[in-house]
């Protein structure tokens, strides 16, 4: 299964070139025709479309679970382990061939990288800046990172993302709604807190936390953690006196392919930037640049969306987070940058026979397994209780994001995720979260303020998994009450109603998300 890629993008590139497109560039989304173009999709007939928006149609009967919702990821679900491996099963309709596929992409994702020159050619080319050694540090169990327990923690999957101001100058003059920034000239969009033997880390990551109780309705306080971030023990200098930081915690990894099959036409259906229908809701596309398909795109992954498929998301993932240089994005130096010259001068591993670190068939593995981590059937369905929650969930108004369902693409050669009805929780969609949440760094069409919904299925077994109850983007929520409680901006509103609610009516809508 060798990925097939443009010859260009075998050019060698400077680190700094490889920041800037880190930071894909964007459009108006009604200016731009965006489709499903990294897909090979089979067109939905007319007879088809009926049955879908018959079936992904809003429920108003919350007396019993609707029909297939025990089943999140259609015929890819998998059975609800009760262990720490429970995100971690291949696509429940997968084949026996590629099941071997996804157990060597397995491999690799979990493979430990070392430094070159070393005698294990195929996993040398750490660094020389990293954040971690293997995609499973960061993903560990392949669900959600955490922020550190305390000064001393490593066990962490959390970093610091870094920008400075563009201007108009570093805008594409044939693009329209371009955010312009530019990584920061020292340390490049992304600070790495380790490094090989003989080269120093970039930073530690130092957080400090203001309490803040939350009284609800009934009289029951919840106190909310206030984060401040700093990067500290610089190794290579001041920041820009104009950097922006955004803290970034690993996400869980399930259900990765089914998102990248949910049609573009779809998702671009729920948006709303000038909240034409008055409900405060303003859901919009994030639109980047593809760099494989040398396109502008739907963005799908990432915490803002900056990504549009699973094999660029994990090739910057890659060259990011562990240095690890790729057909994709080139740089032997990974996110060393001109300004770090020994960094830049550092031996790196690729030049071998694999050309890259990881070359094209390692990372189209990597990717796959991604694309096909299964996600667990839901537990309790027809429980009184959170079926009681289910309705409060709707009638709050969570469901203006948080879209219960979708039906994705009829695809040629991807079986898996071929046309099966889904329960993500997810729009896909950028929203203006308000000034708690906002990181103050845009990216792409993103704005400081605005994040992707993230999709839902799967947060109940956050414990079992990652062992924590750390939600949002940056882990400050320790429950999923106080993760509801830190919405604000478009989801005001709902937050409020939650405050409102009677404990046994909020107790049922925490059961109810604790079930998907």
């Amino acid at each position: 299964m060798p990925l097939k890629l443009p010859k260009s993008l075998a050019i060698k590139c400077s680190a700094a070139l490889i920041a800037v497109s880190l930071s894909p560039v964007t459009l108006q989304a009604q200016s731009v025709p965006l489709d499903d173009s990294h897909l090979d999709v089979i067109p939905r007939t007319a007879e088809e479309a009926a049955r879908i928006a018959a079936i992904t149609a809003p429920t108003t009967d919350f007396s019993k679970p609707q029909r297939f919702e025990d089943k999140p990821a259609g015929a890819a679900t998998v059975r609800a382990r009760d262990d720490a491996d429970a995100f971690s099963q291949s696509s429940g309709n997968i084949t026996f061939e590629d099941e071997l596929n996804f157990k060597v992409g397995n491999g690799l994702f979990r493979k430990i990288w070392v430094s070159a020159p070393s005698s294990t050619l195929a996993s040398d080319g750490l660094g020389p800046l990293f954040n971690a050694r293997s995609c499973q540090r960061c993903h560990i169990k392949d669900g959600r990172g955490h922020p550190p327990e305390n000064a001393d923690d490593k066990a962490i999957s959390m970093f610091l993302r870094i920008s400075i101001p563009g201007t108009t100058q570093d805008a594409i003059p044939q693009i329209e709604d371009y955010l312009a920034t530019l990584p920061d000239p020292t340390y490049g969009t992304q600070l790495q807190d380790f490094a090989i033997q003989g080269y120093p880390a970039e930073y530690k990551l130092g957080i400090t936390y203001r309490e803040e109780v939350v009284q609800l309705a009934d009289g029951t306080e919840v106190s909310l953690r206030h984060p401040t971030y700093s990067a500290d023990d610089l190794g290579y200098g001041p920041l820009h006196p104009d950097a922006m930081l955004s803290p970034r915690v690993a996400p869980q990894m399930i259900g990765m392919g089914l998102l990248e099959a949910i049609p573009a036409a779809d998702i671009l259906a729920g948006a709303d930037p000038e909240d034409a229908d008055g409900d405060g809701i303003s859901g919009r596309a994030n639109i980047v640049w593809s760099t494989v398909l040398d396109k502008p795109m739907l963005g799908r992954f990432g915490l803002k969306a900056g990504n549009p498929t699973v094999l660029e998301q994990s090739a910057a993932a890659f060259v990011g987070d562990i240095g690890i240089s790729n057909p994709i994005f080139t740089a032997g130096a990974g996110e060393c940058t001109d300004l770090q010259a020994d960094c830049q001068a550092a031996i790196h591993g690729d030049g071998d026979a694999r050309e890259f670190e990881i070359d094209a068939v390692g990372l189209d593995l990597v990717a796959f397994y991604s694309r096909n981590l299964g996600v667990p059937a839901r537990r309790g369905v027809d429980d009184p209780k959170v079926l009681q929650g289910k309705k409060v969930f709707y009638e709050t108004g969570c469901t203006a994001c948080h879209t219960p369902n979708f039906v994705t693409n009829r695809l040629n050669d991807q079986p898996e995720q071929s046309f099966q009805l889904i329960w993500p929780y997810t729009d896909m969609l950028l929203h203006d979260m308000g000034p708690d949440l906002a990181d103050n760094r845009p990216e792409a069409r993103a704005t400081g303020r605005e994040w992707r919904t993230p999709p839902l299925w799967g947060i109940g077994l956050t414990e079992q998994v990652s062992g924590h109850t750390y939600f949002l983007h940056d882990g400050r929520a320790r429950s999923l009450l106080e993760a509801v409680l830190w919405h604000g901006g478009e989801a005001q509103d709902q937050r409020d109603k939650v405050i409102d609610l009677p404990t046994k009516e909020r107790e049922a809508l925490i059961a109810y998300l604790e079930s998907l």
